[in-house]
């Protein structure tokens, strides 16, 4: 199984059941669900994906297009260009297998080009700032869901709480959701399956740390 795929499918054991729009029309949702995903704990069940020699923290999964109901467009038959190269986006999407997904998933239910779309992703991903605890942690930590929060609006004052989406697994951290509107602003999220664990454990970014 390709790496990407063993990603979406830890990531769909974690974050429950997920109900597509049908039809499915490019333009046609409410907001994006930025989803920043905790390399470190994919890494550890599949060491073998191009992203984990570096050993990164948060890397960007997706921007993906999200309704307020709860449901989210896919595969839409958008005739926009691919992206032209995209190798141009693995600083921040470190699978190029991951990167051709999320376009043909949910980049082509915008009304964007593929460049145009990554672009966008790029830009949505570093107006998030990753607290320093997340940038060099070397060995496992646990913390509370809502301490993970604080310290992303410590660092991010122009985000509330309602507009980040904590998700975990096995009372393991997985990723970091930040909801957007079409032109990035910060909005509440809504209908999102939510981290119910009382403590959550952070892998550490090195593989050899404990």
């Amino acid at each position: 199984m390709k790496p990407f795929a063993c990603m979406l499918l830890l990531l769909a054991s974690c974050m429950g059941p997920i109900v597509a729009q049908k039809p499915a029309e490019p333009g046609h949702f409410d907001y994006y669900l930025l989803n920043l995903s905790w390399s470190p704990e994919f890494c550890a069940t599949l060491s073998s994906s191009p992203q984990c020699a570096a050993h990164p923290g948060f890397v960007l999964h997706g921007l993906w297009p999200q309704n307020s109901d709860g449901t989210w467009p896919a595969n839409c038959n958008n005739h926009q260009p691919a992206p032209s190269e995209p190798s141009a986006w693995l600083a921040m999407t470190p699978d190029l297998s991951l990167i051709e997904h999320e376009w043909s998933k949910h980049g082509t239910c915008t009304l964007l080009s593929g460049d145009a779309y990554f672009a966008q992703a790029q830009e949505a991903f570093r107006s998030v700032t990753i607290p320093p605890l997340f940038t060099g942690l070397d060995h496992e930590v646990a913390m509370k869901p809502d301490e993970i929060v604080n310290l992303f609006l410590a660092v991010n004052p122009g985000l509330k709480a309602e507009n980040l989406n904590l998700s975990c697994g096995n009372n393991r951290l997985t990723a970091m959701e930040v909801c957007l509107s079409k032109d990035l602003r910060p909005v509440s999220c809504t209908a999102l399956r939510r981290c119910r664990a009382n403590v959550v454990k952070v892998a550490p970014m090195t593989s050899g740390a404990k």
